[in-house]
């Protein structure tokens, strides 16, 4: 029942938006995870910094690929007059290219200006075009324009009215488009097949190191694609500006306060939200594209020429929608529903009011909502935070937390972030639990790790713990998270360090028992309006204590967890153990220390 209606949620939130036209499905490139074979959005594609060349795993290939690289080959003149030269990172996509651009002011290409080259390959006219996109400084200056697999070129295209041609499939491998003797080739194999063919053409002129952002799918470590797909797009300018603005008024805090700049930046310079994924698991988009027997074709009503949409809870509710709006008898429509499914950050975005009952206005929804404070990652800022942000106040007009606190990301003891793939991944239990090496590999053995990536994990594994993880307790893993100070760096988490703290709770332990044995098996403690500590001893510990509540209770009011922590620590050791026990006596006699 609470998965319906949630699910509900999920699809009311959907058609709101289509409803007021900030939904919509554009023919767009998107970034595809051919190991996916999935689109995914921008913030979870991460640039990988490349200083030359540099070889990579990637999902697929038994051997690592180049990367790092630019290669330079010649298109020749139509009219037999000359040649440009033109540079590139991806060889593989001049199948695709529909023109060569250089920037207009540059003298070295004048005599070109309105001239054509000629495919060495397909034969056909490629034109060259000018553009104030092109840098002059780069490579020769002249640029392979290639819209169906680049973002800028594609923007050029727009501008240009060139056409696009996808040379490369959802699957990685080339499409038919590229010609027959390349069709089915994976692209970074036919990466070398061109570039054999430009040498034995003559056009290949060389190649060099060459510093780059590779653009990479966080989620499957795969080299992005950008493929030209019609996909579901959220417009977020509008939403993201007011998210600015309820953080810069004040109505809407962010601690650590450094977060607030990142927020803004990212916010000012949000782009349209790609929330279509073709996955099997998910919420399946509330849309269904209609036709309408007897007829020849119908005007989109969201400006492609793919069909006319309609967004409803069901197929009988969108077939009365697209009745009404096309004034036709609803057994002249036939419907089918989009088999995608939305981004998972789609519907996680609604959790805050979606949980507490709405659409419907619960007494849940108006007793909790708006929530007071978000704690989560400092990851998740952008992912979940400004979603929920941005969504919250769209579908509700409220925003959803007065205040987010972000926690430092917990990397593992060598700053690493934690990655099934690398097998540094502490679970929890087993730091709480305890667990044999052996344990830790079978464990290793139940993933889906290719055989490389495991033994590169089991190499971790066996370095960092040789022995296995010893029992370290609940207590003891919680107070060591929170002894890092959370609002700065990240943690780097190690079992030594949970260890310790174990220790400490031993200590703890031992300090109670030693305590309670002293009392007496008959002590039973005074009312507090009763206690009057005479010896000073007493009194002097109670102010210790009531020093430390009050610094505890300052710092946790400002996060800062990891002080409060101390404190307790030190009180504990130095003022409770060291003095207080170990002073403690009956009569003249030092009963012990703890």
């Amino acid at each position: 029942m609470e998965g319906e209606r949630f699910s509900r949620a999920v699809s009311e939130a959907f058609i709101h938006l289509y409803e007021k036209g900030l939904v919509r499905r554009r023919h767009r490139l998107v970034n595809w995870s051919c190991a996916l074979r999935s689109a995914i959005s921008d913030i979870e594609v991460e640039s990988r910094q490349l200083n030359g060349k540099t070889y990579l795993a990637v999902p697929g290939y038994e051997r690592k690929v180049p990367f790092g690289l630019l290669f330079s080959f010649a298109y020749p003149s139509a009219g037999g007059d000359g040649e440009i030269i033109v540079a590139t990172t991806r060889p593989e996509t001049m199948l695709g290219d529909t023109a060569v651009a250089v920037h207009p002011d540059d003298p070295r290409y004048l005599k070109f200006h309105e001239k054509n080259l000629r495919h060495p390959f397909s034969g056909r006219l490629l034109p060259v075009v000018t553009h104030q996109l092109v840098n002059p400084a780069f490579g020769t200056g002249a640029v392979k324009v290639t819209p169906a697999h680049s973002l800028v070129d594609f923007e050029m295209a727009q501008d240009l009215a060139l056409p696009s041609m996808s040379v490369i499939g959802e699957d990685g491998a080339m499409t038919e488009a590229g010609g027959d003797w390349i069709q089915g080739v994976k692209r970074f194999d036919a990466r070398e097949k061109v570039l054999a063919a430009l040498k034995e053409k003559g056009l290949y002129r060389g190649d060099c190191e060459h510093a780059m952002l590779l653009p990479v799918c966080s989620r499957s470590g795969d080299v992005i694609e950008h493929l030209l797909k019609r996909q579901w797009f959220v417009t977020c300018e509008g939403m993201a500006q007011k998210a600015v603005r309820a953080v810069e008024s004040g109505e809407l805090r962010i601690t650590p306060s450094y977060h607030q700049k990142n927020w803004k930046n990212w916010l000012l310079n949000i782009s349209d939200w790609c929330i279509s994924r073709q996955l099997w698991w998910g919420h399946q988009i509330p849309a269904y594209l209609v036709s309408v027997s007897q007829a020849p074709s119908l005007q989109d009503n969201n400006d492609e020429s793919e069909g006319f949409w309609v967004a409803a809870h069901s197929e009988s509710e969108a077939r009365k929608k697209a009745a009404s709006v096309l004034g036709r008898p609803e057994s002249e429509l036939s419907l089918r529903r989009d088999e995608d499914v939305l981004d998972t950050w789609f519907s996680s975005a609604l959790f805050p009011f979606a949980m507490l009952g709405w659409p419907e206005q619960t007494k849940d929804l108006a007793d909790f909502y708006p929530n007071s404070l978000l704690e989560t990652g400092s990851d998740l800022l952008f992912f979940w935070v400004a979603r929920m942000v941005m969504l919250g106040g769209q579908l509700t007009g409220r925003l959803p937390f007065k205040e987010v606190f972000l926690h430092s990301m917990v990397r593992d003891a060598h700053g690493r972030k934690m990655s099934k793939s690398l097998g540094n991944v502490l679970d929890p239990l087993d730091v709480m639990t305890g667990i044999s090496l052996e344990s830790l590999r079978g464990k290793l053995k139940e993933g889906n790790l290719d055989p490389r990536e495991f033994k590169v994990a089991e190499s971790g594994l066996i370095k960092d713990y040789p022995h296995g993880i010893p029992e370290c307790g609940t207590d003891a893993l919680r107070f060591a998270l929170c002894s890092h100070r959370v609002q700065g760096d990240d943690i780097n988490l190690d079992v030594a360090s949970v260890l310790a703290v174990r220790h400490f709770c031993n200590k703890v332990w031992n300090g109670v028992k030693f305590t309670l044995s002293a009392l007496g098996e008959g002590f039973t403690p005074l009312p507090m309006a009763e206690l009057r500590p005479q010896a000073p001893l007493d009194r002097w510990l109670l102010d210790r204590l009531r020093q430390l509540t009050e610094e505890c209770e300052k710092k946790l009011r400002s996060y800062e967890v990891h002080q409060a922590t101390a404190a307790i620590h030190a009180f504990w050791l130095k003022n409770y153990c060291d003095v207080y026990v170990v002073s403690g006596h009956q009569g003249d006699k030092v009963v012990s220390n703890c």
